[in-house]
């Protein structure tokens, strides 16, 4: 499921487990069950160290999306064809947020499904410009009740498998 390096590697598994849930595809859904199934991390550990990293891009995100997008988008055609499909699939996926707006933000962060998750949760506040001071602890929020889903869907798993 995850490159053999992340298995062999001298860096240490907490370290690799915080990227795991920093990056975009993966998030916590991936995290935690590695930190879980993988690597045989406590589920406390585990939860703490995915919500610190699933949360570690989400200000940055939502701060300099913006501008940095547009800067992309007027200087690189690949870049413009991208953030004008990633915009355009947000706002199709995105009824909740549209609807709700800071309660259907912090809804649709905490569904551990694919297309959402805190970074296309980012995306969406900044498309339907909820404010920072609201996308901030409705994406966090989101992410623990993530957290919280995933890691008993995990245990689950273990206790189900026998793991």
């Amino acid at each position: 499921m995850y490159p053999v390096f992340l298995t062999i590697s001298k860096t240490p598994v907490e370290v690799i487990v915080f990227f795991i849930a920093a990056l975009p595809v993966s998030e916590l859904r991936g995290a935690i069950p590695y930190a879980l199934l993988t690597v045989g991390m406590t589920w406390q550990k585990a939860y703490i160290i995915a919500v610190a990293g699933n949360f570690l891009p989400v200000i940055p995100i939502l701060l300099f999306l913006g501008v940095v997008s547009e800067w992309l988008m007027s200087r690189y055609k690949s870049f413009d064809r991208f953030f004008t499909w990633l915009f355009d699939r947000t706002r199709r996926k995105s009824k909740l947020i549209e609807r709700f707006e800071t309660i259907g933000l912090i809804l649709f962060v905490a569904i551990p499904l694919p297309i959402t998750g805190a970074w296309t949760g980012c995306v969406a506040a900044f498309l339907f410009k909820i404010h920072l001071k609201h996308a901030v602890p409705a994406i966090l929020a989101g992410i623990l009740i993530s957290g919280s889903i995933v890691t008993l869907a995990s245990l689950g798993a273990i206790s189900f498998w026998g793991i």
